[in-house]
């Protein structure tokens, strides 16, 4: 059982797994430290809540309502400006509502702006929770200043977060299979043309109920590994979290699809290595050619690999548990194929916040070397015993929900 840090109400957990109690405060992207804030932060004893009333307040789903993932949004939402002369302004929780923006903000012409993802989870003890956000908000807090976006305290940040939770918390679906997604954003809104350092920002937060992120749910997705396609290079942005990394992969994943493929497995170099899936980190568990069992997922060395917090849980708990070896660094596709032909590979999976874990059943891999053919790969994922990535999910879920 995981200890908590409880903040106006809303439990946080995953400061610890299993049996050691600091075990993420001492990881590089655990902790919050605001003696490296570039700016004035906004604090939440200043914050102002304007409650909904009325017709502001949305109806809310059905117990037995499917909820797609992102088209359910709560009654309230938080939202702070920004400027280079004045700095913040005051901290806002109010109902949910429309931006007025102008037409020539930076948003919308130079994609100046970055997300983050997040959410909320009622317990088996009808208990609300959040799981490890000071991952979030320092991930958030590295966007930003990749960005050229103020800075902000990831401390305060989490206890507006958890006060807007706490408002909404009748938003918190009351099933294990759903929760409360919660989406903080930061947008340049200077209204002039060019490119150049944003003078105006708004920091912002919307909060939804959401079911499973990919319609397939727990079912094996299909991949297509085309070279020609690169999400992320050494030296760009792939590892924040920014619109600009989404945008470009939208039309790939149209080809996936006419290819009867869910999602993309990305590919980087002549070597062909891998290095996420989808929206998502990447992980495979196979016998390496040592003839030991490992668990690998590409590294954070290179500024490629987007830092995702079930990534991070996902390796501490391989880690403590000390079965079979572990490893952050690249697999190319040739590693891949040959182990498949020798049955050395048993699964592989994507992981993230939305959907904890997604299980690869196939891929779908266009061969330079063959003519550019495509190969058809099966990949046991389902079909290995016992089965690592359910593990993983049960572990990481059982924490979520106290």
């Amino acid at each position: 059982m995981c200890a908590a840090v409880k903040v106006n109400g809303v439990a946080i957990y995953g400061r610890q797994l299993a049996l050691s109690a600091q075990r993420f405060a001492s990881t590089t992207y655990a902790t919050t430290d605001d003696s490296t804030l570039r700016t004035k932060p906004f604090l939440y004893r200043d914050l102002k809540v304007v409650r909904a009333t009325g017709a502001q307040l949305r109806p809310k789903p059905k117990p037995d309502d499917p909820l797609k993932f992102g088209h359910n949004f709560s009654d309230h939402m938080f939202e702070v400006d920004w400027n280079v002369s004045k700095g913040w302004g005051q901290p806002l929780i109010s109902p949910l509502h429309n931006f007025d923006l102008h037409p020539a903000s930076k948003v919308l012409h130079y994609a100046i702006e970055l997300f983050e993802g997040m959410k909320a989870y009622r317990g088996v003890d009808n208990k609300l929770r959040l799981f490890r956000p000071e991952m979030n908000m320092e991930r958030m807090r590295r966007s930003a200043a990749r960005s050229a976006l103020p800075d902000f305290s990831a401390t305060e940040m989490i206890k507006i977060i958890s006060e807007l939770v706490n408002i909404d918390q009748e938003w918190v679906p009351r099933t294990k299979a759903s929760s409360l997604y919660i989406r903080p954003a930061m947008i340049a809104l200077d209204p002039t043309l060019g490119v150049g350092h944003p003078n105006e920002a708004r920091l912002f937060v919307l909060t939804g109920p959401a079911g499973q992120y990919y319609a397939t749910g727990f079912k094996p997705v299909s991949l297509l590994a085309d070279p020609e396609y690169v999400r992320a290079f050494p030296g760009g942005v792939g590892q924040y979290k920014m619109g600009c990394n989404y945008a470009p992969s939208i039309m790939v994943s149209k080809v996936a699809a006419e290819k009867g493929c869910q999602q993309v497995l990305w590919l980087l170099g002549e070597d062909e290595r891998i290095t996420e899936v989808g929206t998502m980190n990447i992980m495979l568990f196979w016998k390496n050619e040592k003839g030991e069992e490992e668990l690998v997922t590409p590294p954070l060395t290179d500024g490629i690999i987007l830092p995702g917090v079930t990534r991070d849980s996902l390796l501490t708990l391989a880690r403590e548990w000390n079965q079979f070896k572990v490893s952050e660094r690249y697999v190319g596709m040739p590693e891949i194929r040959k182990a498949l032909k020798e049955h050395r590979l048993y699964e592989i999976f994507g992981c993230g916040t939305a959907c904890v874990v997604s299980p690869v059943g196939r891929i779908l891999y266009r061969n330079k070397s063959k003519g550019n053919e495509y190969e058809d790969m099966i990949i046991p994922t389902m079909e290995h015993k016992p089965n690592l990535m359910q593990k993983l999910y049960d572990s990481i879920v059982d924490i979520q929900v106290g």
